[in-house]
């Protein structure tokens, strides 16, 4: 197994209706990866997760406001259900803010082009059962969406004792106009 880490926005607000979903059909939630949305994966293996680079992040997020999102559209990508943040507009800028303070850990190791925040409802590469799975869920989320979230933190997830769980959380420190 590849000891790894993450940076991710949690959404605890939304497992009610994913965390089934999620159960049976997206392998993270299996090793421990609660619903959220990925700010930056993969980051730096654990042993380097020093001192420095700890405070370094909380420098970083301190100064990035808080903020509220909604989760009300699904989308897809090849084998990838998933509900759209909204304002993406911040979660674009939360990774940029990342990716530009550790350039040397580019979002999804630098496999795609374009970033697109996403919180995973399912992951199969069986394109009938994803069609399945998303009937399914938005049967399911006609009554429940759009999700609120309030986003005060920022955790920092690691996959050291071999199951995936949060090492740190880091505060959002100003307050949005939005909130």
């Amino acid at each position: 197994m590849t000891l790894e880490s993450a940076l991710v926005v949690l959404v605890p607000e939304a497992e009610f209706l994913v965390a089934a979903f999620r159960n049976q059909y997206d392998p993270s939630a299996a090793v421990g990866v609660p619903a959220h949305v990925t700010v930056l994966y993969p980051f730096k293996p654990p042993p380097e997760l020093t001192a420095d680079v700890i405070q370094s992040l909380e420098d970083l997020f301190s100064g990035f406001p808080k903020f509220r999102a909604s989760f009300a559209e699904l989308g897809r990508f090849p084998g990838v259900l998933y509900l759209a943040p909204e304002p993406v507009e911040i979660f674009h800028r939360l990774i940029g803010l990342v990716t530009e303070r550790f350039p040397e850990t580019p979002p999804y190791a630098g496999q795609f082009a374009e970033v697109i925040p996403h919180l995973t409802v399912a992951q199969v590469n069986d394109s009938e059962q994803l069609e399945k799975i998303a009937s399914d869920f938005a049967q399911q989320a006609t009554e429940c969406l759009p999700i609120q979230a309030s986003i005060n933190q920022i955790a920092l997830l690691d996959n050291e004792s071999g199951l995936w769980r949060t090492r740190k959380e880091f505060y959002l420190g100003k307050e949005s106009a939005s909130v």
